[in-house]
């Protein structure tokens, strides 16, 4: 438990010291104060800013992709420990710091106590409830407080454009446990949860505005709202304030009953009717702050009513946006088999590429839908329509921001795109038809995502001619005229490696960014897959989302939050209030400030040939090295990983130990178990060395200067920085010895080593320091600090699995094995 105790002591710190820090200096970096002081430089005033964000969107978006290793009992009481650690610092009477003393001690007991591991794998149930705990701690009080602060910056009202998004419950892309009925769970529990908070906060409000209309005047507006409430009571017959809350309350709690399916747990004074939408809702809300506006009562707003107002129009009823996902070839098979049956297209799959897209694109142009009544369509048929179909019912219900987009995994194809438009129409989900004359409006928006490297070179043409085909911008205008790409980190590098998955992604969308500037109006959102390990695209989020190519955001981000980043980030509030500012003020200097700037030309040519020579050197080991699949499944403990019931998916999308097929959460989170963390890191020595001796007058200088002032490749080099920090040579070289075969286990260690001594050169040529992390002395210590309590852990793990792998079967053997994952996880931080 040393590791989760050490991160909330961190964690404390942390805050003190910026607490001191935000004292002497409040414009700190990532901050939104530092943001406008940048803007203010720039000549870009409040109204400018307030402009850029009429349409825009930042969403993190919370998944449930599988490295949180903890069971929720640890979780909630490591966030007991987090608020009394926050309260010891406030406490003065030495009767009071003991007593606070008394209770941490009783928290460090529930979880020496607590059963680490998990009996049984989670469900999806499971990984909903479990994020929705972050919603109630953090992001329902945290986000108003952040608009308020940006509205103080700006000076006036801002649009609500930070949301928070979703995929658990409808992401099925490898999960077969998420279906219908999982995405209908997911959408009635966030109801519940913001329901939840909004009655609570009017039943409070209530009780304050206790205003008497004897001593203070009223709007017409808020006297027909409190005479609406139908509230006879005596005592409150001059409080019109409080009879309209109690009205709002009573059609807030029939809402609740109407979308969850259950009664409020506190009743209502008066039976009324549900709000429609939560629009309505809002609008009441508006009549009350109208009235306090006009009447002396301004100053209430502050208190509660105003952060009730900013989160309805960001929660809504439904509290985040749900994603759909599934992967293409799913999408053929229905398609396929819905032609056959309707005796329009015998055999579909095999059709080429040119006649698939015309026969889409016919059926997109006609009304007719393709199912044929009472017929007996398959298991993963019924399945995928059933998901369309109660997206299109949910939506209704909860509203269109419930459910807006649909993710395409493995896009290949402008055909994978046509598919899913098809069954939209299919389903409902789409008004009018697909033709040059034509102009249908789609209810999701359709988001190709591109995956491994290959994916990533075809992007821009395959979005290109997706727009190319009659009817479909016009689509995409009349449908909301936003168009998300998601851009996979973790597969691009399993694939390519660090340097060459980064290199990738920054041209795609650079290709991206150039194909939607020639279409105004449409807003072009880029979705980044990222994981908490930097082989996935994790590292410090500022810096990664200010390395974005210029004219690639424009206010439109999302990004994913996963495994035990969640966790770190947002399971304290006010270290989760830090992370959401530092998204939201990134996003915003990335739009405002990084317009027209571009990587000189000689960086993007040598970045091209580091990201040839990289790639070259990565696969050569991973995917050419005869035996090291064999060698990755001895010297980690991939296997081990897969029992830990972590997630509700499983580890590798087919029964096969090929590097292709094996997930790559789990293939970074094993190189982070073992020390090697080989996925952030592996060929850049090699193309460095290359680069050098091919151009050794001017290399090393070309390279300090990419390094000063590109962002990409300062941000790049930073975070391997940290991966190299993290990483223990000594410590892997015992998982080498793992491996059965000894001659295949120093071979390929001693690529592995060589490797690292290159990246270890390369960077102190690039960066011109020798020592990891030589400019973050903070994160160097904890890292330092953490060293000699993770190391015990790392070699008990290589005892525990040599004598498990030799036929020591014992369950403590097993449960120790798992108990020094955790820990060495939780040491670590991101390596999942």
């Amino acid at each position: 438990m040393f590791s989760h105790l050490a991160n909330l002591a961190e964690d404390c710190h942390h805050l003190r010291r910026r607490a001191v820090h935000h004292a002497r200096d409040e414009h700190r970096d990532g901050s939104l104060l530092k943001a406008f002081d940048r803007f203010e430089a720039a000549g870009i005033d409040g109204a400018a800013v307030t402009r850029a964000l009429q349409r825009a969107w930042v969403s993190p978006v919370l998944t449930a992709h599988p490295t949180e290793v903890q069971r929720q009992s640890i979780l909630d009481a490591e966030r007991a420990i987090a608020t009394l650690l926050a309260e010891r610092d406030r406490l003065v009477n030495r009767r009071d710091r003991a007593a606070n003393e008394a209770q941490i001690k009783a928290r460090v007991a529930q979880l020496w106590q607590t059963r680490v591991l998990r009996f049984v794998k989670l469900t999806v149930e499971d990984e909903i409830e479990n994020v929705l705990g972050y919603y109630r701690s953090t992001f329902l009080a945290q986000i108003p407080r952040l608009y308020a602060d940006l509205e103080a910056l700006t000076g006036q009202p801002v649009a609500p454009f930070f949301r928070m998004g979703n995929w658990i419950g409808g992401d099925r892309d490898g999960n077969p446990n998420v279906t219908a009925a999982t995405l209908e769970t997911a959408l009635r529990r966030h109801a519940e949860v913001a329901l939840e908070h909004y009655l609570d906060e009017i039943h409070r409000l209530g009780r304050e505005l206790s205003m008497s209309g004897v001593l203070v005047s009223q709007t017409a507006e808020l006297v027909a709202l409190a005479e609406a409430s139908a509230d006879t009571s005596a005592q409150r017959r001059d409080e019109p304030y409080r009879r309209a809350l109690i009205g709002v309350y009573a059609r807030l709690a029939a809402t609740f009953e109407k979308l969850v399916g259950v009664p409020a747990a506190r009743r209502a004074v008066n039976s009324s009717t549900p709000y429609a939408k939560a629009a309505d809702f809002l609008a009441d809300l508006r009549v009350v702050e109208d009235s306090l506006r006009r009447n002396h009562g301004a100053p209430l707003l502050p208190i509660r009513l105003a952060g009730l107002i900013r989160a309805v129009e960001v929660f809504g009823f439904h509290l985040a946006t749900t994603d759909l996902r599934q992967s293409s070839d799913q999408h053929e098979l229905v398609v396929a088999e819905l032609l056959a049956a309707a005796k329009v297209e015998p055999d579909y799959l095999a059709l080429d590429e040119a006649a698939r897209r015309a026969l889409l694109l016919r059926l997109l142009a006609e009304p007719r839908p393709l199912r044929v009544p009472n017929t007996a369509y398959s298991a993963l048929t019924t399945s995928e329509l059933a998901i369309f179909e109660t997206a299109r019912r949910l939506r209704a219900d909860f509203g269109p921001e419930a459910i807006r987009h649909y993710i395409i995994s493995h896009t290949e194809t402008v055909s994978d795109l046509l598919e899913v438009l098809v069954l939209q129409k299919e389903c409902g989900l789409m008004r009018g038809t697909v033709g040059p004359n034509e102009a249908a409006v789609v209810d999701l928006v359709v988001v190709p995502l591109f995956e491994t490297i290959d994916d990533l070179r075809a992007a821009e043409p395959i979005v290109r001619d997706f727009y190319d085909l009659p009817g479909v911008e016009a689509m995409v205008r009349a449908s909301g005229a936003e168009q998300d790409v998601m851009l996979g980190y973790s597969d691009s590098n399993k694939d390519g490696g660090y340097f060459t998955s980064n290199w990738e992604l920054y041209r795609a969308s650079t290709a991206l960014g150039r194909l939607f500037a020639a279409k105004p109006g449409i807003a072009l959102r880029l979705f980044h897959g990222r994981g908490g390990a930097v082989g996935r695209g994790g590292g410090p989020a500022y810096e990664a989302i200010i390395a974005q190519p210029p004219g690639t955001v424009k206010g439109q981000i999302r990004l994913t939050e996963q495994g035990e980043v969640i966790n770190a980030k947002y399971a304290n509030p006010e270290i989760g209030r830090r992370n959401l500012e530092t998204l939201m003020s990134a996003a915003l200097e990335t739009s405002l400030l990084r317009r027209t700037e571009k990587a000189a030309p000689e960086f993007l040519a040598l970045a091209e040939r580091i990201s040839e020579a990289s790639r070259k050197a990565y696969r050569a080991l991973v995917y050419d090295t005869p035996g090291f699949v064999d060698y990755f499944f001895a010297a980690t403990p991939i296997a081990e990983i897969a029992q830990l019931n972590i997630g509700s998916r499983p580890a590798s999308r087919k029964a096969t130990r090929r590097i292709e097929d094996l997930r790559a959460i789990p293939w970074g989170f094993s190189w982070g178990q073992s020390r090697v963390t080989l996925p952030g890191w592996y060929g850049f020595g090699t193309a460095i060395r290359q680069v050098i001796a091919e151009a050794p007058d001017t290399a090393p200088m070309l390279l300090a200067r990419m390094n000063a002032e590109w962002p990409f490749f300062r941000t790049l080099v930073s975070n391997m920085d940290m991966v190299l920090a993290k990483a223990d040579l000594r410590i892997s070289r015992r998982y080498a010895e793992l491996v059965p075969d000894r001659a295949l286990s120093e071979k390929i260690y001693a690529e592995i080593e060589a490797e690292w001594t290159r990246t270890v050169e390369a960077l102190a040529l690039v960066t011109g320091m020798s020592d990891r992390l030589a400019d973050n002395p903070t994160l160097a210590r904890s890292i330092a600090h953490r060293f000699a309590y993770i190391a015990p852990l790392n070699h008990m793990q290589v005892e525990l699995l040599r004598r498990w792998r030799e036929g020591n079967r014992e369950e403590k053997t097993q449960r120790g094995i798992l108990i020094t994952i955790n820990g060495i996880a939780a040491g670590l931080r991101n390596t999942g």
